[in-house]
This record gives structure tokens, C-alpha cells and sequence, in this order.
């Protein structure tokens, strides 16, 4: 599939500088050292020379296939994967190695599991939180219920993230049957009852085709369903094989769907084009726990 008119000509905002600053070698040492992906590797994301500038890196476990995949991830895709031996412990050397104050965790989609990789998810915030001193971890997980989504939560992570992605009527197009829009909303309702205090977060990619009235909508879904923090950020195609960008949205238009979310009542929207889950992640979490105390 050949690109199309729209992506060969990505407007100028849409454009990265590349980093080799002395915190990006730094973290990326960190990761070869100890064996660990990254999602700002595995999905391309465009905010990986500023974040590895700034010391940070969105951890990614249970190895580097998804076996699901959406029309619009870059993940690599295989009915089964592998799950690499002693991934927690790495994951907590690294956050010690760079002296990390906030770590994110998110994973690959993993239905060959029992539980989903779920147990590995717990694993984790445990290693990191028997560091001293420990570190705040947020979690951005697959679509657990049940046990799996309990057992996560009684490691105490401090923020949970789960992504609807897009709109309610774009969901079968782009996101592997297997999830659902309703199932999203489930997953942050269930957590928010089963844990009251901590924060939730979601995101929306824009730009695949989605309408302005049904973004509102899906804030307004997200919000009644406890999420506390919203991202919004352009989708960018990774490859021939994904989804086409139908629109860009310019940046002007992010800072008013930015508005209107802190309208709804947000106590943080990350809205811009290179917006992503973990983007500025430590400053939301602050944010949201502030006006969560007031």
C-alpha cells in the first residue's frame, strides 16, 4: 500500500529533532544493558529523543509480540510470544540505574497467556517498589478483568492507564476484534471500584477518520467512567501495512479539544500532536493527585 497524497506531505509541526545528548545515550545504555524494550522503540514513538534527553523511557514487557495487533500500532505481531526470564528485575535495575522518580510500564496484548501476562504486571511494580526510595509507577495495561485486573492493582501501582484509542464507531474498524469500546470503559469503571484512590488516565488517537462530536462524546464517556487524566495526540501511520491518516489535525485544534476536556472536567489533558499515554506522565499524575487533595 502506497502512501497516500495526505502523508507525503506532513506539515511542518509534525517534524522531531534528534537527540544524542548525554541523557539519551545514558538511558539507552540502561535498556541494552539490562535486556529491555521500550515502547518508544517498539511503537515508534515520535517523543523518544526528547524523553531519553530527559532521562525517561516508557518500559515495555512480555516481550516484543502483540497477539492481537490494531490497524494502527507498529507492534509486532504473532499468535504467541515469548515472555523473557527475570524481565521485572531488569526492569528494576534500569529505574535504579537512572535514578527514576516516575516509571511507566505497558506491555504487549498476550492471549497465549493464562492470565494475560497480568502476573508479570504485578512482578514488576513490586520490583520497582522495593527500591529505595521507591519510585511511583503508572501501568498502561491490555484489557484485563476479573483476577488479572485484581492482582495488578493489589501490587499498588499508583496511576492505571488503559486506551480506548478512538471513537466508539471507528472501534471494530481499527482495533483487534477482540477488543471493544464497551470493554475499554468497563476495565476503567472496574478499576475505579475496585481501587478508588488511584488515578486514571486514557487516551484518543485523532485523525483516523474520527468526527469532533464524537471525541466530546468519548471524553465525556471517559470521564464518567473515573478517568482523571486525557491525552489526545495526531495518529501517525508507521508503516504501509497500517491505517492511513485521514486528517492532521493542526496544533491550534488540539488546544481547543485541550479546552474543552478541562471544561468536562479533566484534572489534566495532554492535547497536541506528539501527545502519547506517557508523554509528560510524571506532570500529569502531580497534577491530577493536587486537585484530587483539594
Amino acid at each position: 500500500m502506497k502512501k497516500n497524497a495526505l502523508e507525503k506531505q506532513k506539515p511542518r509541526w509534525l517534524k522531531r529533532p534528534f537527540s544524542s545528548s548525554p541523557s539519551f545515550v545514558k538511558v539507552k545504555h540502561a535498556l541494552t544493558s539490562n535486556g529491555l524494550n521500550t515502547v518508544c522503540q517498539e511503537a515508534q514513538c515520535p517523543n523518544r529523543g526528547e524523553c531519553w534527553s530527559q532521562g525517561t523511557a516508557t518500559f515495555i514487557i512480555l516481550g516484543e509480540f502483540c497477539t492481537r495487533g490494531c490497524s494502527f500500532c507498529a507492534v509486532k505481531r504473532s499468535s504467541k510470544g515469548e515472555t523473557p526470564e527475570g524481565e521485572p528485575l531488569r526492569l528494576a535495575a534500569a529505574a535504579k540505574e537512572l535514578a527514576l522518580e516516575y516509571v511507566v510500564i505497558t506491555s504487549v496484548t498476550r492471549d497465549d497467556l493464562p492470565d494475560g501476562g497480568a502476573g508479570k504486571y504485578g512482578e514488576a511494580v513490586t520490583a520497582i517498589k522495593a527500591l529505595a526510595p521507591p519510585p511511583l509507577v503508572e501501568v498502561l495495561i491490555p484489557d484485563y478483568l476479573g483476577d488479572p485486573l485484581k492482582n495488578i492493582l493489589a501490587a499498588g501501582p499508583d496511576l492505571l492507564a488503559h486506551n480506548v484509542e478512538t471513537v466508539k464507531r471507528l472501534s471494530p474498524l481499527l482495533r483487534h476484534p477482540f477488543f471493544s469500546h464497551e470493554r475499554s470503559l468497563k476495565v476503567l469503571e472496574e478499576t475505579k471500584r475496585l481501587a478508588p484512590g488511584i488515578i486514571l488516565k486514557s487516551s484518543i488517537l485523532l485523525g483516523m477518520g474520527e468526527e469532533r462530536d464524537e471525541v466530546v462524546e468519548t471524553m465525556g464517556e471517559l470521564r464518567e467512567a473515573g478517568v482523571e487524566i486525557l491525552v489526545l495526540g495526531q495518529y501517525l501511520r508507521p508503516g504501509p501495512a497500517n491505517q492511513p491518516v485521514a486528517r492532521y489535525l493542526p496544533p491550534e485544534e488540539f488546544e481547543e479539544l485541550g479546552k474543552v476536556g478541562e471544561e468536562i472536567g479533566f484534572s489534566f489533558v495532554a492535547s497536541a500532536p506528539f501527545a502519547r499515554t506517557s508523554y509528560r506522565a510524571a506532570e500529569g499524575y502531580a497534577k491530577a493527585k493536587i486537585l484530587g487533595k483539594s
